[in-house]
């Protein structure tokens, strides 16, 4: 039977067509209803425990759950039948029997999903009595990043499922039964696994909290932003959290092609160097024998003027977290030069697999752009063989670390364009301040030539601009083009001369990203 055959049902008054063997859950979705839930969730095997997505299909002699039920040609699913909306109260009132009033404390509080069907479906008030004993457990400690909180615990299973089915790591059961049940760990083990950090953006309540991000912020204090996840070369995409423009945490963000629903513990820890305070914040240019700060305009002349009176040799030091658009204006930038594009790709002992996910694990490659470093012709040479030979060296945002210092103090002039500065260019001819990930739009190209797009999440600092800006603005107070006003144009650039990006925009990007062509050190 073709995989493309195509079920014609209604939910809700609303008629749609979903593939043969889709759950009324996924197709009420694409219909643009939520069916309320737990225990589903579509990166996690079916378990049919919590009984909220119960819902009336005409003609069935009982209520379905909808996680679980196939739709049917002709089936009629009505979420909001009183029958069904009664039950889904039942199951949300026998949740809230032991479940602690926790909320103004609880870091879940605002993304809570026991609070957004509570305040849906469930009960005006309680019918026990305030002297109702509830179940009382100490909050146990997991693991290096993990506490649990088993008094906000509705048993959905997810946690479980995902260590026992996703990560192939069965640490975590449900111990004990009926209303003494919660959620064991096994005795000899911690919640340690590189992916275990999971569990916390799988919880549905409160229950499983990160130690990192606990009690840092409430969710309505938080601006979130699609991005990807510098980390490694698998190129996950993630949302970044800011807080007063401060990064608070980095959970997952959807996407089937990439990483599904998940990020490894190694990427979600991997924020804390985008918020330090020694950033430069002032274009800087040396004067004789000292320095000065100058404005953008005195700067980026003096840059083209340097690059105008120079010849022979050049090295272009990209760092591997660079955009793509900033890796091809600062090869266009020494276009003239008899030139070394380079960019130093830091690896680890081995990967970290998630294992029941195809194709998705942290990377020995710890780069996010190292793929499309070589597709536009960078490569892994000897940084300081090619220094010795430089009349000029533009360096982007490497740190220099195992540099030869005499190498580089030999080159004619040293032109750094970065984030904080290495004490190694201290001297340097120029200094441009630029932004990070989180303070720019660009692109990365992770290890399967995917090509996504990154946003803006918080302002920059003094006056540091994005590295594709400035190079641009390099090109064009050089005489060579008219620069971008913006990362799409500069995108627009890179596109327009690299066969292997042509016929893509930001957006055609969109949220999902897409493959490059083939070729160019892509494969």
């Amino acid at each position: 039977m073709s995989e493309r055959e195509l079920v014609t049902l209604t939910i809700e008054g609303i008629e749609i067509s979903v593939p043969k063997g889709t759950t009324i859950i996924e197709a009420a979705k694409q219909a643009g209803i939520l069916i309320p839930h737990y225990c589903y969730h579509p990166g996690l095997p079916i378990a049919g425990v919590c009984r909220m997505c119960l819902v009336e299909v005409e003609g069935a002699p009982k209520l379905q759950i909808g996680c679980q039920a196939q739709v049917a040609e002709g089936q009629v699913v009505n979420v909001s039948a009183p029958e069904a909306a009664k039950a889904r109260q039942a199951v949300l009132e026998l949740l809230l029997i032991n479940h602690p009033l926790d909320c103004p404390i609880c870091d879940q509080a605002g993304e809570c999903e026991l609070q957004d069907f509570v305040f849906q479906e469930g009960q005006p008030r309680t019918r026990y009595s305030p002297e109702f004993p509830k179940r009382f457990n100490p909050v146990e400690d997991f693991g290096p990043d993990v506490l649990y909180v088993p008094n906000r615990c509705i048993l959905c299973t997810r946690c479980v499922r995902f260590m026992e089915d996703v990560a192939d790591a069965p640490v975590l059961n449900v111990s004990e039964r009926g209303d003494r049940a919660f959620i064991g760990i096994h005795p000899d083990q911690a919640l340690d696994h590189p992916w275990a950090g999971n569990v916390v953006d799988l919880c549905p309540v409160g229950s499983l909290l990160s130690k990192d991000s606990l009690h840092k912020a409430r969710a309505w204090e938080l601006d979130k932003t699609a991005s990807v996840c510098t980390g490694c070369s698998q190129g996950c995409n993630i949302n970044v959290d800011t807080r007063s423009n401060i990064v608070v945490r980095l959970r997952p963000r959807s996407n089937e092609s990439v990483n599904r629903y998940f990020m490894c513990d190694h990427g979600r820890q991997n924020y804390r160097w985008l918020n330090r305070g020694d950033r430069i914040e002032t274009p800087v240019l040396r004067l004789g024998n000292g320095q000065k700060a100058v404005d953008w305009d005195h700067a980026l002349e003096r840059t083209a003027e340097i690059l105008a009176g120079a010849g022979g040799n050049a090295v272009a030091l990209v760092s591997p977290g660079a955009s793509t658009e900033a890796m091809f204006l600062a090869r266009q930038m020494l276009a003239k030069f008899d030139k070394m594009l380079l960019v130093r790709v830091t690896k680890a002992d081995g990967e970290a697999p998630l294992k029941n996910v195809p194709n998705l694990a942290l990377r020995e490659e710890r780069a996010a752009n190292a793929t499309g470093a070589r597709a536009l012709g960078y490569g892994e040479g000897d940084v300081n063989a090619a220094l010795w030979k430089a009349s000029i060296a533009l360096i982007v945002d490497d740190d220099l670390v195992g540099v030869d210092n005499e190498a580089l103090s030999r080159v004619g002039h040293v032109i750094y364009v970065g984030t904080s500065l290495p004490g190694s260019v201290g001297n340097a001819a120029v200094i441009l301040p630029s932004t990070n990930v989180v303070e720019e739009e660009g692109t990365f190209v992770n290890r399967d030539g995917r090509l996504q797009r990154y946003w803006q999440a918080r302002s920059a600092p003094g006056m540091a601009r994005p590295a594709w800006w400035i190079l641009s603005e390099i090109l064009r107070k050089g005489g060579q083009g008219d620069g971008a006003d913006s990362a799409a144009g500069a995108f627009a650039m890179l596109a327009a001369t690299e066969e292997a990006f042509q016929g893509l925009s930001y957006d055609v990007l969109g949220f999902r990203g897409s493959v490059v062509a083939s070729g160019a050190g892509v494969s």
